[in-house]
């Protein structure tokens, strides 16, 4: 590859995305930085270059636009895996304010959003049902490969993918979020990139525009908040400048990012919404007219953004006009508009986002986070409030770099602020006054003429910095990492592998702690990160210290997981071989953590570990070896071993009742216990048809010690085992040995993915299916099979299609209303289909609001008192989220509310449809099927 010749710096943005460069020439220092402007759609066939590329696609609906109405001035070539007819840019963004449903956007809060699978095509959220989804990862990939195609388009001698090239994300991004983006780079043809910390890559840009008066401008302002307000978060990061003396002469200025703020879903879009809702209100009031469903109000928000643009800049118009267009033949006489007022945008801004509190006055964490588009929205819009926080939590490194006592308060200095929100003077006086009042004198607000640019100018100044060209923002690693040593009924100690501040580049080894691991199997490390400078007894952090797990200083990381694998032959059977290995931790170049098992015998042998990402997060608490554990499998290994005298005799009739024995009832069993036991069956798997009780023990026992079938790093390894044996099926043919069966594959169906529980259904469908009962012959077989197993089984299938969940839904809610024989199973079946929020599948796969309130008023007939099961259905199908997208209109809840109340059925079910809530343990059993092993939490975010 020839060397680049131009430095490259894209700002991913929420909002836009916006690129910069300047020529790597020998007088590096000197070399002008300018923006690249983007080609892109602004209408039919109309291509125009503008300094901002808005983060938008729009999908059109088919005969809508032509393939000459789409022609850029270069062949597109999608990213593998997305599709061609897509809009990306300025004309996306205003389709989507006119057109319902086909508007993607926000993808960059998605792709760090934990409880969704930021891989599965979910986008756009509130989407039209014949519109093409997207996943979050191929969105943003798709803006980074337009962005490629234009500057190839215009230097093609000089390709965008041979330069070097910076991209930005936020300080609080995780470990995934930033991996994510790694390969969204990749996906889009960009293989060799870096990643940058926004608030860093502000503070680049004012340090470029300032190179020769920096020095003296910072002398009195050592500690600088930079706060970006973006479309998506609220980023915040402390900045120390300090200066050293060089050579006992001259000082020399140095800047250290010494504090990043925890993930803040807080930006420009909150406000969007909070305008969007206000004129949703005024439209309901001049005609009555109800709610907004999710696509009209994804509408509505494209123009409360523009409108928020232009009542908060510089010459602001008294007020906006918004009109909502009718749909269909009421297209022109169904239009309305309101007007939003510049004084009433200000104030939503000034009082509901950035108020004048104190700076004892933190964000209120006791209400649930708001969801709208199923993105977590934090709880407490202040802006104000969350500043306050982060500073509290830096106090300790802030007195330091003001040099101040440990009763005073260290509020910083000075204040560089960006993000769209400061075009407003308004909102950056207010910000000002806000940190005047804490720290009870002025405060410097450092200038930033460009607040929509300055994050990728930053960026290119930074590739400056990286060659020597200008000075380098120091401070390592943005927070520290611990390994989590968890210990039975506590929360356990947490070993620090790289601490807050360590430079890249730089390997820290855990010499104190080996680990002795087995070659061929996963092994797993749990890990935790904090923000926090100090920890108990304000204490701080370093390389190798020990501290106590407290969960409000930590937050749990996906585990890191690898499989060892020898590189001698293949081992004999039951031959297991062990290496002793230490953990070896750094920043990476691009910005990510390394992990590495090095062995302690020879250096070179290192094995690289990687995240486990699921689509949920899970908290699982690993417990303490249970003393009588290895005895029990012992006892499943020699049932289930080959030798068939040691299986004989009474110990396979009696092994559930021995095993309960010795580790007491099996639903107190531990996360660990469970997992432990069923690797002792997994590895008698072959054996399990031995005899029928051998294959009812194995199939009623590892699937109970398996279930939900994720939950732990090494769950997948485990299903990959037993996929295989449902091919094999079951020896012993009878009614409970297929009761049995389809009892183990619905306990683990957590663990499944989408092609296999979608191979289960399509060999069970023809015994569910209506007409079946009409045919004695296949009715017959139906029952011997395990039909009612089978009916639970189904439902418990949360990554089918929706369209099976709801072809199935109408069969299951036919049967129960017309059959009195297996009712419960059925109406069970419904609900867990039909339900709102899913046990472990991703939000996307939800039924649809609109489907399920067809449903509604044939629940709403039935004697709940008589038959309770149809109650919680209608609980589970009613159940609140906060998201317009699926939650069941106001009507159709009251109604069902005042049905649960005459009813009498518990508080906890009315709680579920009146507020968004969690489940209790014993609501997650009656629906799961089982109680969720001890020590595993669902968290849904």
């Amino acid at each position: 590859m020839a060397s680049p010749r131009f430095l490259v710096g894209i700002d991913l943005g929420t909002t836009n995305t916006v690129v910069a460069y300047c020529e790597i020439t020998d007088n590096l220092e000197q070399s002008q930085v300018s923006l690249f402007e983007i080609d892109q759609l602004i209408g039919a066939g109309e291509v125009v270059r503008k300094p901002l590329l808005p983060s938008f696609r729009y999908h059109p609906a088919a005969g809508q636009v032509s393939a000459n109405d789409l022609t850029l001035p270069w062949q597109n070539e999608a990213v593998p895996g997305d599709n061609n007819n897509i809009i990306i840019g300025e004309w996306a963004r205003e389709l989507g304010a006119k057109v319902e449903g086909r508007q993607v956007s926000s993808a960059k809060s998605w792709l760090s959003h934990q409880a969704v699978d930021r891989r599965s095509e979910i986008l756009p959220w509130a989407g039209a049902s014949d519109v093409e989804k997207v996943s979050p990862l191929i969105a943003s990939a798709s803006y980074l490969n337009h962005i490629r195609q234009a500057w190839n388009y215009r230097n093609p001698s000089n390709k965008l993918e041979d330069q070097d090239v910076v991209v930005t994300v936020p300080a609080s991004f995780d470990e995934t979020a930033r991996k994510l983006t790694l390969e969204a780079a990749e996906l889009a043809g960009l293989t060799n990139i870096v990643l940058l910390e926004e608030p860093q890559a502000v503070c680049y840009d004012w340090y470029a525009r300032h190179q020769q008066t920096a020095a003296q401008e910072l002398k009195a302002l050592p500690l600088i908040l930079v706060c970006d307000v973006g479309g998506g978060t609220t980023d915040l990061s402390l900045i120390e400048a300090r200066f050293t003396s060089e050579n006992g002469n001259t000082d020399e200025l140095a800047l250290d990012r010494i504090g990043v703020g925890e993930h803040l879903m807080l930006g420009g879009d909150n406000l969007d919404l909070a305008l969007a809702h206000l004129a949703e209100t005024r439209f309901a009031q001049s005609s009555q007219n109800k709610k907004l469903n999710a696509a009209s109000l994804t509408k509505l928000i494209q123009q409360t953004r523009a409108a928020k643009e232009s009542l908060l800049s510089a010459n602001a118009p008294e007020q906006v006009k918004i009109t909502m267009l009718g749909s269909g033949s009421r297209l022109l006489g169904g239009t309305k508009s309101i007007d939003l007022s510049k004084q009433e945008v200000h104030q939503i801004a000034l009082d509901g986002f950035f108020p004048i509190s104190e700076f004892n006055e933190l964000p209120d964490k006791r209400r649930s986070a708001v969801v709208e588009f199923g993105l977590p929205y934090v709880a407490d819009p202040a802006v104000s409030k969350h500043v306050a926080e982060f500073l509290t939590q830096h106090q300790q490194v802030s007195r330091a770099a003001l040099g101040l006592d440990d009763a005073q308060n260290a509020i910083p200095v000075a204040l560089l602020l960006n993000g769209g929100v400061f075009n407003s003077e308004l909102i950056t006086e207010r910000v000002t006054t806000l940190l005047e009042n804490w720290r009870g004198g002025e405060i410097t607000v450092l200038d930033n003429p460009h607040p929509d640019w300055s994050v990728a100018l930053g960026a290119v100044a930074f590739g400056k910095a990286r060659r020597g060209a200008q000075l380098k923002i120091g401070g390592g690693v943005a927070r520290s990492y611990f390994l989590h040593l968890q210990e039975k009924n506590k929360l356990g100690k947490a070993l620090c592998l790289l601490a807050k501040g360590t430079e890249e580049g730089q390997e820290i080894r855990l010499s104190g702690r080996r680990f002795s691991l087995t070659l061929g199997e996963p092994v797993r490390f749990n890990l935790l990160t904090s923000t926090h400078d100090t920890l108990h007894n304000h204490t701080t952090v370093q390389n190798g210290m020990m501290v106590d797990v407290d969960p409000d200083l930590f937050q749990p990381l996906p585990p890191y997981i690898s499989t060892l694998d020898s590189e001698g032959a293949e081992l004999q059977a039951n031959q297991k071989e062990r290496v002793e290995v230490l953990l070896a931790c750094q920043l990476t170049e691009v910005g990510t953590l390394k992990m590495e098992c090095v062995s302690s015998q020879d250096d070179n042998k290192r094995w690289a570990l990687e995240f486990e990402v699921r689509n949920q997060q899970t908290d699982q608490q690993e417990q303490n070896i249970h003393p009588r554990l290895e005895e029990c499998k012992e006892l499943v290994s020699r049932i289930y071993s080959a030798n068939k005298k040691s299986a004989e005799g009474n110990e396979i009739k009696t092994l559930a009742k021995g095993l309960e024995k010795r580790l007491g009832p099996r639903d107190d069993w531990d996360f660990t216990t469970l997992r432990q036991l069923f690797d002792a069956f997994a590895t008698g798997r072959k054996r399990r048809r031995r005899s029928e009780q051998h294959e009812k023990n194995w199939l009623r026992l590892a699937g109970f010690a398996l279930r939900p079938g994720f939950g732990d790093a090494t769950d997948g390894w485990r299903i990959e085992q037993v996929w295989s044996l449902y091919q094999q099926g079951i020896q012993f043919k009878n009614h409970q040995g297929w009761t049995d069966w389809w009892v183990f594959w619905r306990r683990i169906a957590g663990g499944l993915n989408q092609e296999q529980q979608e191979t289960i259904l399509a060999d069970i469908a023809k015994y569910l299916h209506p007409g079946a009962m009409k045919n004695p012959q296949s009715a017959k077989a139906a029952q011997e099979m395990g039909y009612e197993s089978m009916v639970r089984l189904s439902a418990s299938l949360e990554q089918l299609d929706v369209e099976d969940k709801v072809l199935l839904s109408t069969w299951f809610l036919s049967k129960a209303i017309n059959h009195n024989q297996y009712q419960q199973a059925h109406w069970w079946a419904l609900g867990r289909l039909a339900s709102r929020t899913p046990l472990y599948g991703s939000q996307h796969n939800v039924v649809s609001r609109e489907q399920a309130e067809q449903w509604l008023p044939k629940l709403l007939e039935q004697d709940w008192q008589k038959e309770p099961m149809v109650a919680f259905a209608t609980v589970m199908i009613c159940r609140k989220t906060g998201d317009r997208q699926f939650d069941i209109s106001e009507d159709y809840r009251q109604q069902v509310l005042d049905k649960l109340k005459q009813s009498k059925v518990p508080d906890s079910w009315l709680e579920l449809v009146a507020e968004v809530k969690e489940l209790s343990a014993s609501e997650s059993k009656r629906i799961f099927g089982d109680a969720l092993p001890h020590g595993l939490t669902l968290v849904k975010s």
